[in-house]
């Protein structure tokens, strides 16, 4: 159990067993620890717990349908997707993956060109496996270009599945949000954010320092556990 009160620097502990192919996927040493800390697989996801469990159940099935995870920003909806095609995919993940932030491609082009492309784009796969397309703020896509998806979706089904990630349910196409299986993400308790922060998360190694890059290029490096740079 986590101790309270003081907060101390992290201790170690043993990793938990993930799959090899997933492991090589983790994010280098020099990355952000947004993404360094980033959950891999949905056993490291906190918080949300029915809707991880209905997750792992589609992971344990091997057969994922066409996806609506839907929530207020931050409550762990696209890491949640990730790990799943992290463990439905394993070493195919690279190759089998088309995650796009349909906020900043939205319209009728973007599915035309770069999701229909890929959706019929063929891959190797083990028998009963799909490409998946991750469409992140799928909402704030156009009617034209939500209908375009439509056709896309029937017409690929065989060979590609969709994760529409929103905000809204409300703002999608009826015909899109009657083809897929809903999932709700709700906002994170704020123990559960402090007690899984990056500093009390015994995944961050103790003593793990932070370089800062000042302008005159001299490096300063704070470790978390100490007062003073050094």
């Amino acid at each position: 159990s986590r101790s309270t009160g003081r907060r101390s620097c992290p201790t170690s502990s043993a990793p938990s067993q993930v799959d090899p192919a997933i492991q090589s996927m983790a994010p280098s040493a020099e990355a952000p620890w947004v993404e360094k800390y980033r959950p891999q697989v949905l056993s490291d996801v906190v918080g949300n717990e029915e809707t991880i469990s209905k997750l792992r159940a589609v992971v344990a099935g091997g057969n994922m349908p066409n996806i609506i995870l839907s929530g207020p920003p931050g409550t762990g909806k696209t890491t949640s997707m990730l790990c799943l095609a992290r463990e439905m995919l394993g070493a195919n993940y690279k190759e089998a993956v088309l995650e796009m932030n349909a906020s900043d491609e939205r319209g009728i082009m973007v599915v035309r060109d770069k999701i229909k492309m890929f959706a019929k784009k063929k891959v190797n796969l083990p028998a009963g496996a799909h490409k998946l397309v991750i469409l992140d703020e799928a909402d704030s896509m156009t009617t034209d270009a939500q209908s375009a998806l439509r056709r896309t979706m029937e017409t690929y089904s065989k060979v590609t599945r969709f994760c529409i990630i929103c905000n809204y349910v409300s703002r999608l196409i009826p015909p899109i949000a009657s083809r897929c299986a809903k999932f709700r993400f709700k906002p994170l308790p704020h123990a559960s954010m402090v007690q899984s922060g990056p500093l009390a998360s015994s995944a961050v190694p103790p003593f793990e320092p932070i370089r800062f890059h000042a302008r005159d290029s001299v490096d300063r490096v704070w470790s978390p556990c100490s007062k003073s740079s050094m």
